[in-house]
């Protein structure tokens, strides 16, 4: 019996094998090396596809992987896991590195019991009649449903709520998922408008509103661009668009959901500071603006525009570096265009500083800024609250198998598909989410105090350094 078994394995095998060759000799054309090299030519495309793993886990150092290295997801791992993060025998890091970047400590650092809780700093007061006072200077970046699954976002929200930061929606509408926490959300306008659209693309007033009205939200942010993609709108493939996504951005479902590059109604700085007063009287909430930066001139121009209309001006401007990179973006925007959020940062704070706006305008910082050095950096150099996406998504599980825009993501963070979205539990997920966020500003704190600093708000420029030029991220 065994041997009949074993005789039709082999035939299967030998059949498989001569299909395979028949195939690519004779019938296929569309691949050279398969057509010259029948079934042999099958493996280079095989390890070609497998490299990228082979490479993750066992010939690439703990230092060498883009974008984020095995030290850096380690370290979010064990942190939202709850476990450990001291170090033995030293650290890998190379301190001599071009772009390392270390802070100054104190001769007489902080003791515990003298340290000062952070205290957030007031959005939109005297602005609005509702502003917004956050409890934590760490916070999640925007990341729409349909990007992430329903389990991811459930995730975030009830991770967010039990951290006590907030929860921004992305461009992509505001789901139930990122309710079902009761966290504080920043509502997000995109370039399409997703979720406060017409049918024609336009601002539905009267759906803003209703939005805005909700408890939970606590500022509106107009997105004009995004460090992954910067001058190219948002991109959901065909694919991800269901009927429930469909339902909630106001869109076709099953067609390919791509914004539009800019808002239609914003061509120049005067239409862009309209836009943000005509959202901002019909919430009565703080809003702000999301960009990438570009050109210094549009900064200057925007600053000069508002120094004498201070009441104009966003409560917030998040700047995204061109780091960034949650979603689907074509290569060449996201390999070349944009600013990095580490040259970005330090231009806009001194720009806000110089034309009397830095107590009017907040600034976020946001593009690959997961770890306590990164975050703490961004706060020396301006930041007053620090945003991250990935390092969340990193907190969810997500293991950079590189497989977002494809809906078949093995984590299930980013695929709706029910075989891979089983392996999140929401629940179990969520206290990892707060466990990082935790650890995040604890760690932070720990370099303030050793800098001399009671508060995390008392971090200045003069605090940190870079080895030998720009800081790597």
């Amino acid at each position: 019996m065994i041997l009949y078994a074993v005789s039709g394995i082999l035939l299967l095998t030998a059949g498989t094998i001569g299909g395979f060759y028949v195939y690519d000799r004779w019938i296929q054309r569309d691949h050279a090396v398969m057509r010259n090299f029948p079934i042999y030519g099958r493996f280079r495309y095989i390890m070609e596809n497998l490299g990228e793993y082979f490479r993750q886990y066992w010939f690439t150092a703990d230092w060498e992987e883009r974008p984020f290295n095995r030290l850096t997801r380690a370290w979010v791992y064990r942190s939202a896991k709850g476990v450990s993060n001291y170090v033995a025998f030293g650290s890998e890091v190379n301190a001599q590195e071009t772009g390392h970047v270390y802070f100054l400590h104190s001769p007489f650092p902080v003791n515990d019991e003298e340290a000062e809780p952070y205290t957030g700093k007031w959005i939109g007061k005297g602005i609005v009649s509702r502003p917004y006072k956050p409890t934590s200077f760490f916070h999640i970046s925007g990341m729409s449903y349909g990007a992430l699954s329903s389990a991811a976002i459930t995730a975030l929200s009830h991770g967010a709520a039990m951290a006590g930061i907030w929860l921004d929606t992305g461009e992509g509408g505001l789901s139930p998922y990122h309710l079902s926490g009761n966290c504080d959300i920043v509502f997000q306008i995109g370039t399409a408008k997703y979720g406060v659209r017409d049918r024609d693309g336009n601002l539905d007033e009267a759906r803003l509103k209703e939005i805005a009205e909700l408890p939970q939200v606590k500022m509106i942010c107009i997105k004009l661009s995004q460090g992954a993609k910067p001058g190219r709108g948002g991109i959901l493939p065909a694919a991800k668009v269901t009927e429930e996504i469909a339902e909630i951005r106001r869109i076709d479902p099953g067609k390919p959901s791509i914004s539009p590059s800019r808002h239609r109604e914003v061509t120049d700085i005067p239409s862009l500071v309209a836009l943000i007063n005509r959202v901002r009287r019909i919430a009565d909430k703080p809003v702000g603006i999301k960009m990438a930066l570009g050109d210094d001139h549009f900064i200057d121009d925007l600053f000069r525009y508002l120094q004498p209309r201070r009441e104009e001006a966003p409560d917030f401007i998040q700047l995204d570096g061109a780091e960034g990179g949650t979603g689907a973006a074509p290569a060449p925007l996201a390999d070349y265009v944009g600013r990095s959020i580490v040259q970005a940062l330090p231009i806009v704070a001194e720009k806000c500083r110089y034309y009397g706006l830095r107590d009017r305008i907040r600034l976020i910082a946001s593009g690959k800024l997961v770890t306590p050095d990164k975050v703490a950096w961004a706060i020396c150099m301006g930041a007053d609250y620090v945003v991250s996406a990935r390092g969340f998504m990193f907190s969810l599980g997500c293991i950079q198998a590189m497989k977002c825009n494809t809906g078949r993501c093995p984590t299930g963070v980013t695929s709706n598909e029910p075989r891979y979205m089983r392996g999140l539990d929401p629940a179990r997920k969520a206290v990892r989410v707060a466990n990082y966020a935790n650890a995040v500003r604890h760690d932070v704190e720990a370099i303030a105090h050793a800098c001399g600093c009671k508060s995390v708000r008392d971090l200045k420029a003069h605090h940190v350094r870079v080895h030998g030029g720009t800081p790597q991220l």
